[in-house]
């Protein structure tokens, strides 16, 4: 199992992770060292566990606003998938009424037709 060396708050730390993961888990790492560093900017040193505390609440409070617009935007998609599944009913019944109609056209044209053709009388 591949294993990466992380910095987090000048800390090394050696982790574990799946094979091609490697990468990923670094620049989560990465991103939590920022996200302790802009903690430490806004509060001054106010203890290593207090700003790995608010990191964390920083960062679960950016996935709970993530996943409320998802769930938006998932929302959004069924409904506009639905309005196009309507959309397509609607089209299919305008289309088959066309048929009917154009149907209908050609029956009383081929009467007119045949109105207009004399009769051969024998």
């Amino acid at each position: 199992m591949p294993q990466v060396n992380v910095m987090i708050a000048g800390k090394a730390y050696r982790m574990a992770c799946g094979e091609g993961e490697e990468a990923h888990l670094e620049g989560l790492a990465q991103y939590y060292d920022e996200k302790i560093g802009e903690m430490r900017q806004a509060f001054g040193e106010i203890g290593d566990m207090r700003l790995h505390v608010m990191a964390a609440l920083m960062v679960a409070d950016e996935v709970h606003e993530l996943k409320q617009r998802l769930a938006k935007l998932e929302s959004d998609l069924a409904a506009t998938q639905g309005d196009a599944g309507a959309a397509d009913q609607r089209l299919s019944e305008v289309e088959d009424r066309a048929a009917e109609a154009l149907v209908a056209a050609a029956e009383r044209i081929e009467g007119v037709a045949k109105s207009l053709i004399p009769t051969v009388v024998g």
